[in-house]
């Protein structure tokens, strides 16, 4: 272990940090914030070298001292000590990561290209560390005899495979070659990721007049002039390539030039060419990704990558994929040749194109089932889902969300709740950074500032959902579209499962857990966003729907009603059945047994059932991008009451570094 920290000598060597400067960076002392929270406003991008330089070191110090111990290898001497080594790293890596994906700036983003190979190389001396992995594999081997708690044999054999997968086993040549692929690989995965933010940062399209906003509503507009503000373009509108902003415009817009153009900036983010193409960058990875399965004895990427995950194999992957492949193909091209017929049918001539997929979506969804998405776009006000999230939270697991706003942020659009328990009892805090903007990676994604855990004490959660969506204008509702109300419950349900953790060992806490798994609490708590039963709470219109009258439970507007009723919106608030908005920051526990929607809204409210054959939305109306969540079936769990006692979410394996894209 001698040689494990030469790697360190080129960061020590540009740091030269002081015993003044040690002492004034808030990155190498305990959070001593609200609620063990960093003390954001005082951390600058020069800390953050300092601070790594001081962190590997200790950790490289600490991982040393339990390989070289001359005892015989015990769970505690070797388990216990590594769970417990590494807390300053952990503290720096986990804010770091925040930052450079949700307020990154010049300075963050030339410390993070430094940062990738370094971290690499950190932890390709830990997990290839022979003497080290002897203690792990001795351990492993004899584990049916140590007593070990059913958590403790679990962590023993996480660490084991995670050794093996690391390359612990290999000889001295392949190691060598495997740790210069791993660097390789972190520097070209950190290039990707920036080329494809410069160029997000970089593009806008400039709407100048009536004619360029052609068919936009309001809401549209009104971002729109939000995000060209914020670029300087006072009186202006502008369309970032962000999700949120492009696919209203290409769903509302009449200028089918100006949506041809925008859609085609947004599929070639990291494929335009020159500094920011990524063609190149693509074609070393698959390479090199190859390359590590052969060192690692796998036939293929795909192999290395699913042998970890509950689908185990690029066979059972590729068997689940082509049982929906031929029925979602065919349902695909309907939609395309009755989109196609709607072209022809306003008497033009040109073949569909994807840029055309959404505007003539919206358009036969209203033709066939009397939606239209900016009539209910106010119904799905950001606040008002946020709410309904808290309270489904709350009828499910008895969680309750009180606003804090002491506490140190990242950014100004940041909020902060802390969460307890039925009981009382605090369960960590819950950070919201809900908009886009120029300083943030697009997607949506859930991290942790720092998980729970009991084997250095009763550690709390900080919990953190990030979201891209087009903030309003000043003092406007921010409106958001079913797919970003779905993916806000998608991301709080990934939160949930951090929050809800109960177990001692860092190493399966939260989401630490195999990668296909961590999706199962999102994509279940998904599902409430869609049940009608909890979308009714006394006194929350924000969570029950409203229409002004009840219309003839005929076929075309049941499914209008279904469609409407899986919004789980608000009623706006000038609607004239709005009930009187929270009177305080905290959202508690409801009544068991829920009032039904006329007794929020009255008899004008009511809405008629839909008849069991048009409980969904006719999908073939919809845009390929919502099939998906339409076509899964409510699962047996969101179909049963709310047991007496439900237990968490406990996580049982490894750490995934988060959702990109549309919740995930």
């Amino acid at each position: 272990m001698h040689a494990f920290t030469s790697h360190m000598g080129r960061m020590t060597e540009q740091t030269q940090v002081s015993a003044y400067e040690a002492d004034d960076n808030p990155l190498l002392a305990q959070w001593s914030g609200p609620f063990g929270v960093p003390a954001f406003g005082r951390i600058k991008p020069e800390h953050f070298r300092p601070a790594f330089a001081r962190a590997f070191a200790a950790h490289a110090a600490e991982v040393a001292a339990i390989a070289g111990n001359a005892q015989a290898p015990t769970f505690a001497n070797t388990i216990d000590a590594l769970e417990a080594s590494g807390e300053a790293l952990a503290r720096a890596v986990d804010l770091f990561h925040l930052l450079a994906g949700a307020h990154t700036n010049d300075a963050i983003l030339a410390f993070e290209r430094e940062l990738a190979p370094l971290k690499a190389k950190h932890w390709d001396r830990i997990l290839m560390d022979e003497t080290l992995f002897g203690r792990i594999d001795g351990l492993y081997r004899m584990r049916d005899r140590l007593a070990l708690s059913a958590e403790q044999r679990r962590v023993l054999e996480r660490y084991h495979l995670k050794f093996t997968r690391a390359g612990a086993a290999l000889d001295a040549p392949a190691k060598t070659r495997l740790a210069d692929v791993n660097e390789r690989l972190a520097t070209l995965g950190t290039t990707f990721s920036q080329n494809v933010l410069a160029d997000e940062q970089s593009y806008a399209l400039v709407l100048d007049g009536e004619d360029d906003l052609a068919g936009l509503p309001d809401f549209v507009r009104a971002a729109a002039r939000t995000a060209a503000e914020e670029r300087g373009l006072a009186g202006k509108h502008a369309i970032t390539i962000s999700r949120s902003s492009v696919e209203p415009f290409l769903q509302f817009s009449t200028r089918r030039d100006l949506r041809e153009k925008i859609f085609r900036a947004w599929i070639a983010r990291g494929d335009g060419g020159g500094a920011t193409d990524n063609k190149a960058i693509i074609a070393e990875m698959v390479a090199l990704r190859a390359e590590r399965a052969r060192l690692l004895g796998y036939p293929s990427f795909a192999h290395y990558r699913l042998d970890d995950t509950m689908a185990k194999t690029p066979q059972a992957v590729r068997a689940l994929l082509e049982r929906v492949w031929a029925p979602g193909r065919r349902r695909a091209m309907a939609d395309r040749d009755a989109l196609q017929a709607l072209v022809q049918a306003e008497g033009k001539n040109f073949a569909l194109a994807p840029w055309d997929w959404r505007y003539y979506a919206e358009k036969l969804r209203k033709a066939r089932c009397d939606i239209d998405e900016a009539t209910i776009k106010p119904y799905l006000q950001l606040e008002r889902i946020i709410e309904a999230a808290f309270y489904t939270a709350n009828r499910l697991f008895g969680l309750t969300f009180e606003r804090r706003d002491g506490v140190p942020v990242w950014h100004d659009d940041v909020r902060v709740w802390e969460v307890r328990d039925a009981v009382g009892r605090h369960r960590g805090l819950f950070f919201g950074d809900y908009f886009a903007r120029t300083s943030k990676h697009s997607g949506a994604w859930m991290t942790a500032l720092r998980d729970q855990e009991r084997l250095r004490g009763d550690i709390h959660p900080l919990v953190v959902n990030v979201m891209n969506f087009s903030k309003a204008g000043e003092g406007e509702p921010t409106l958001l579209s079913f797919d970003d109300a779905k993916t806000l419950f998608h991301e709080f349900g990934h939160a949930l499962h951090a929050l809800l953790s109960d177990v001692t060992y860092p190493m399966i806490a939260g989401t630490n857990v195999l990668l296909d798994w961590s999706e199962l609490p999102s994509q279940l708590f998904e599902h409430w966003l869609v049940k009608p039963r909890w979308n009714t709470s006394p006194r929350r219109s924000s969570i029950s729907i409203c229409i002004s009258s009840p219309r003839p439970a005929t076929a075309s507007t049941s499914t209008a009603s279904s469609r409407l009723n899986l919004r789980a919106s608000a009623c706006p608030r000038k609607s004239s059945c709005a009930t009187d908005p929270p009177t305080s920051n905290t959202y508690s526990r409801a009544p068991a047994t829920p009032r039904p929607i006329t007794a929020i809204c009255g008899r004008r409210c009511s809405m008629p059932t839909p008849s069991r054959r048009s409980r969904r939305p006719a999908i073939s109306s919809m845009p390929a991008s919502r099939r998906g969540c339409m076509m899964m079936s409510t699962p047996p769990a969101a179909r049963a009451t709310r047991p007496t006692s439900t237990p968490p979410f406990v996580g049982v394996c490894r750490r995934p570094t988060g959702c990109s894209g549309g919740g995930g």
